[in-house]
């Protein structure tokens, strides 16, 4: 009988799927595994433990250390059993005298050219030379250091997270396959032979120069000390541990917290986690240090005006001061002139709570989030679709496609674990078609090459999805199967009449998208043709006027070629940060309850005014942009902001600070003092992830638990502190543990009527929706039909965005992210990633600098009609002419100063990738610049004379 698959044993090669059983006896004991498993992994999935060096189960058999010799009885010599397939009938032998001996030898020349500093080297009690060396039984080394060795190989410490000690490297080769198999960025070589074989980064320049990411893979790989986390060189191995989620992008990757006491040593990624499969990127595996960084702020303070210094009080006066303003505000000019927004980056369990207290306490449906500025397309578009507004498969299930079309995304940037496993699937033969207006990552790569690049000029997106699904129909390709039994028939032929019209002919689009007509039909008969067709996309979608149009015309196509309700296919979009799709499902949206069940709803309304104890407004509230303009107007003057930058964040920032300075009151609940924080007249310190309980939803709607590994800095938990503001506004809150908020959701959310935290427990992880029908969870949605019965093939009409270019602003500037930094920049601008990316740039081709007279480096100004701002100039081919690109990761740079309020026509998602800029060489700050930073400068003041104040 095989034992359970424990998580924290590596079990040497990769598990195998076979319907096909072998039966084989190993050291006496009978052991059936799936066919193609090697001898290796089935003598450990029997407790049978043979020793290794140069393999693991993450990685592919490579058969170097000899260290895993058995003998078969049979066969000469003795095999390597991590290359080694088990067979039926085989008997093997893992221990006798002559193996014995064999590794015994095989360790002493390991050992022979290696430093014998065990005790003061840094993976001292948890390193797998020093254990084999134990397992062999190898007691003397009979080879001195007189000859050649390696011992004075000099360290390269450039890498700002880890070391590489050559001099301590048995070159096994794990680190250089993990680079290769695991993340794909083939950083890592062994160069030189025999004797000087070596482990280089690039051409030998070092970790930091090298193509390494630093994701952390080779680190984790590395069976010695040779590469190793600086904080655990400087401050020892952790003592226990405490498996937790990331906080950082919607993949959702599952770590263990190695601790010290309540100092987290490193983040290691969690093999059994279903999103990530033990792999990790630079920020959720280095990037945790902004959770103790200096900047915290951990005790409450308010102020009366921003122009005054905080003033540090005890958490009752802030709550008291808090309570009074909103009262206050409301008694003077209504109950609907306050309002809030719940965070992306919060738990679902405080987000819930957020949203509750503004319907129940606030009285109102002013309630909504930074969904709205990223994703809310995709809850409209695949609503009227599909049924459900979520993505529809695991991020296994890539593994499955024969075709991948990725549609204004750049996975390896922003998603960069899912973007590993996209790469693995396209090197072992997946097709891949990016659709993109610049060249990301995933168009050329190192044995990555996409089948197409469809360069589409910004804003054309339903131009180009109309297109591919014009061929799809014309040429006969579509699904007709699929079609007429799991498609809405009336719906389809509307549609069908009008995708086939002449227009939408890619000849006849070409000049509007930039894509040429036979590129267009080629890509689509591939997709069309693909056994398996998958499509994924991001905010190069959603961020549009018509962001919605796009997600239909997504669904359309997945819905006319039949890739749904399958593993391999699906509309899958990519969220941006950790818990967006869990704010969407708390009811963050000011039309919609949690569960996305809409306000007016008698019926469901009346279950949550049960339940709460109130009576619920049936109006829809008002959105962000709407708070902005009534806050202008006067009508609008207190609001509660959670874990979100809405004044870095949000489109048109000079509008966005004109609406925050006319707030009679905003409290900021956060754990820095932010862009919005500087605007606040209560701060309510925040937790980070490690230091709290709950749940993040993943990008696949894959709930999974966060575990509290620390004390809240300030002593609070952000879902106690918002219980405690409801209590002192006079509607009471009384939980004691995050899991009976969840188990509230439960009650009133259908799609989440299965959860709990025992149940999480059990399972690890759930996916939505669970309930009676799924009580495990559903990991492939619409499967046999859809929650709205049969597919809707929807209308999606191009309508050319107002943001053209013209003769005063003839570029384009389109936004995105990058590796190493997250978002606003709040949480990874304090850590060591700022070696990477330490200022935001804009990308120009060079076509367009020549007729500027730009050069690499040059200062730049950028104008639009919103505004002005200066930034780097980046000369590069990765953007197309007329195009230019930056990110939005440091305040300064106001990327969002020049950014428009236009916005998508269903859910106001601001159209922050299409807007019209000129751009001039400058020896200069923009104005916006210099009085940011005088009122960056008067504020960081006004924090650090509140730090030094008394609490009267």
């Amino acid at each position: 009988m095989l034992q359970h698959f424990d998580p924290n044993k590596d079990y040497g090669t990769p598990a195998r799927v076979s319907e096909n059983l072998v039966t084989l006896n190993i050291d006496g004991v009978e052991v059936t595994v799936p066919e193609g498993t090697s001898v290796l992994r089935a003598a450990a999935e029997a407790n049978i433990n043979i020793p290794k060096l140069c393999a693991s189960d993450n990685l592919e058999a490579f058969g170097s250390c000899r260290i895993c010799a058995v003998e078969i009885e049979g066969r000469r010599g003795t095999p390597a059993s991590c290359t080694t397939p088990a067979e039926n009938g085989m008997s093997v032998t893992t221990q006798n005298n002559k193996l014995a001996k064999l590794r015994r030898n095989i360790m002493e020349l390991y050992i022979s050219d290696h430093p014998l500093d065990c005790l003061t080297c840094p993976s001292n009690g948890n390193c797998e030379l020093q254990d084999v060396a134990g397992a062999v039984g190898l007691r003397e080394v009979r080879y001195g250091f007189e000859g050649n060795n390696h011992l004075d190989a000099k360290k390269d410490e450039s890498n700002p997270y880890f070391t590489f000690d050559p001099s301590k490297c048995i070159v096994c080769s794990r680190c250089v396959r993990a680079c290769e198999e695991v993340q794909g960025t083939f950083a890592l070589t062994i160069d030189g032979r025999g004797f000087d074989s070596k482990v280089a980064a690039g051409q030998d320049d070092g970790f930091l120069a090298s193509d390494c990411v630093s994701c952390g893979a080779c680190v984790q790989a590395c069976p010695t000390s040779t590469l190793m986390e600086n904080s655990v060189i400087e401050r020892g191995q952790p003592e226990h541990s405490v498996v937790t989620t990331c906080a950082y992008c919607g993949v959702g990757c599952a770590f263990k917290a190695e601790m010290k006491g309540n100092e987290v040593i490193r983040m290691v990624p969690f093999k059994d986690g279903e999103a990530n499969r033990g792999h990790s990127c630079v920020k959720g595996r280095f990037a945790f240090g902004y959770a103790t960084h200096d900047d915290r702020v951990t005790e409450p303070m308010i102020r009366d005006s921003i122009d005054q210094p905080w003033k540090k009080v005890s958490w009752e006066e802030a709550f008291s001061f808090a309570a009074g303003r909103i009262k206050d505000i409301q008694a003077k000019y209504g109950r609907e002139s306050v309002g809030g927004i719940t965070s992306s980056r919060c738990t679902n369990e405080e987000t819930y709570l957020v949203q509750k207290l503004i319907r129940a306490a606030f009285g109102n449906n002013n309630t909504d989030t930074c969904a709205r500025v990223c994703h809310s397309p995709t809850g409209y578009g695949l609503k009227t679709t599909l049924g459900e507004s979520a993505g529809t498969q695991t991020f296994d299930s890539v593994m499955k496609a024969d075709m991948v079309m990725v549609i204004g995304a750049n996975p390896t940037a922003a998603h960069p674990v899912f973007g590993s496993r996209l790469k693995r699937r396209v090197r072992e033969g997946c097709g891949l078609i990016i659709a993109d207006p610049r060249t990301t990552e995933l168009v050329k790569s190192p044995h990555i090459i996409a089948d197409h690049h469809l360069k589409l000029r910004p804003g054309t997106n339903v131009a180009f999805i109309n297109a591919m699904a014009h061929v799809v129909i014309t040429e006969g390709l579509e699904d007709k199967e699929f079609i007429a039994n799991r498609c809405d028939n009336t719906a389809y032929n509307k549609w069908r009449e009008f995708i086939s019209e002449e227009r939408h002919a890619p000849e006849q689009t070409e000049d509007i998208t930039g894509i040429p007509a036979a590129e267009i039909r080629s890509a689509a008969r591939l997709f069309a043709a693909a056994p398996n067709a998958a499509i994924f996309y991001g905010l190069g979608v959603t961020e549009h006027s018509q962001g919605s149009s796009m997600v239909m015309g997504i669904a359309n196509l997945a819905l006319a070629t039949g890739n749904i309700g399958r593993e391999g296919v699906g509309v899958n979009p990519l969220r941006g940060q950790n818990n967006v799709q869990g704010s969407c499902d708390m009811g963050s949206f000011p039309h919609e309850l949690p569960g996305y069940q809409h306000v007016a709803d008698d019926a469901i309304r009346g279950r949550f005014e049960a339940s709460w104890g109130v009576t619920l407004d049936n109006e829809p509230g008002l959105r962000i942009p709407n708070m902005f303009n009534s806050a202008i107007d006067g009508t609008f003057r207190g609001m509660y902001c959670q874990g979100e930058d809405i004044a870095q964040s949000d489109p048109n920032t000079n509008h966005v600070d004109q609406a925050l300075r006319s707030l009679d009151c905003l409290i900021v609940q956060d754990i820095f003092l932010n862009e919005t924080a500087k605007y606040a007249h209560v701060f309510l310190p925040g937790a980070s992830f490690l230091e709290k309980d709950g749940t993040f939803t993943n990008a696949e709607r894959r709930i999974n638990r966060v575990r509290q590994v620390m004390p809240p800095l300030s002593g609070m938990a952000d879902w106690e502190v918002t219980m405690a503001l409801s209590n002192a506004l006079g509607y009471e809150m009384n939980y004691s543990h995050p899991s009976e908020i969840m188990d509230e959701i439960a009650t009133l959310a259908p799609t989440f009527k299965g959860v709990s935290y025992d149940r999480l427990e059990e399972l690890g992880s759930i996916q939505w929706p669970c309930n009676d029908a799924a009580p495990e969870g559903t990991p492939t949605m619409h499967i046999e039909n859809f929650p709205i019965g049969l597919g809707n093939f929807a209308i999606t009409e191009y309508v050319a965005t107002e943001e053209r270019s013209t003769r005063k602003f003839p570029l384009l500037l389109t936004t995105g992210r990058i590796l190493s930094q997250y978002n606003v920049g709040a949480q990874t601008r304090r850590t060591p990633n700022q070696a990477w990316h330490d200022e935001d740039v804009l990308d120009l081709h060079i076509s367009d600098a020549e007729m500027r007279g730009i050069s690499d480096g040059d200062w730049v100004g950028i104008s639009s009609r919103a505004g002005d701002t200066v930034m780097r100039a980046r000369i590069t081919d990765k953007v197309q002419p007329g195009v230019v690109y930056t990110t939005f990761h440091h305040p300064g740079s106001g990327a969002n100063v020049v950014t428009t309020d236009n916005s998508d026509w269903a859910t106001n998602c601001p159209e922050y990738k299409v807007t019209a800029v000129q751009v001039v060489k400058v020896n200069s700050p923009s104005s916006w610049q210099q009085n940011y930073q005088n009122f960056d400068d008067q504020q960081q003041d006004f924090l650090k004379q509140g730090r030094e104040s008394v609490s009267q």
